[in-house]
C-alpha cells in the first residue's frame, strides 16, 4: 500500500485540515456522529465500511482530537465515540459541502433530504462569507496574505 503525503506540517491551513478530515470515510463518520451514532457497529452498519477501514478511520479521528472514546452509555464493556468540540466544529464544513452539492449536483432531484431549522422546520439559508463589518464577500473580494511574525518579548 502506498503511503500518502502528510500535510501535518504544511503552512496552508486547508492542507493541514485535510490531514485530519481529508478522506470521504472520515467525513461520513463525522456526519453520522453529528446525527448521533456512537458505536463501532452502528457506524459499520450505516456506512457499510469494511471493519479494518472503519477501525483505522476512527483511530485517526481520535488521534486528531475530532472524536473521543468514552465508556458505553449503557454500562456495557464497549466504548463509544463522541464528538469533541473540535469535531462539532466540522458542522459548518459539512453544511458547506451539502449546499455545494445541492447547487451543483447533476441530479439534485435524487438528494433525499434537506437541512432545516429544528425549531421552525424551515430550510437553512445558504452559508455566507462576511467581512468584519458585515459586507457579503465573494472570492474576488478576498486574498491571502502572510501572517505577521509573532512579536518577541523582551526579558
Amino acid at each position: 500500500m502506498v503511503k500518502r503525503t502528510s500535510f501535518e506540517g504544511d503552512s496552508c491551513p486547508i492542507a493541514r485540515s485535510l490531514e485530519a478530515i481529508g478522506d470521504w470515510w472520515s467525513l461520513l463518520i463525522i456526519r453520522e456522529a453529528l446525527f448521533g451514532l456512537r458505536r463501532f457497529g452502528e457506524f459499520q452498519s450505516k456506512l457499510g465500511m469494511a471493519k479494518n477501514i472503519l477501525s483505522a478511520r476512527l483511530r485517526s479521528l481520535v488521534e486528531h482530537g475530532i472524536l473521543a472514546t468514552v465508556p458505553a452509555s449503557d454500562g456495557s464493556a464497549y466504548q463509544e465515540y463522541v464528538l469533541t468540540p473540535k469535531g462539532r466544529g466540522t458542522f459548518p464544513i459539512l453544511v458547506a459541502l451539502r449546499q455545494w452539492s445541492e447547487a451543483f449536483d447533476d441530479r439534485p432531484e435524487e438528494i433525499a433530504t434537506i437541512l432545516v431549522d429544528r425549531e421552525k422546520g424551515r430550510p437553512v439559508r445558504k452559508l455566507e462569507l462576511r467581512a468584519e463589518d458585515g459586507r457579503l464577500l465573494s472570492q474576488a473580494d478576498t486574498m491571502v496574505k502572510r501572517r505577521p511574525a509573532p512579536r518577541r518579548r523582551s526579558a
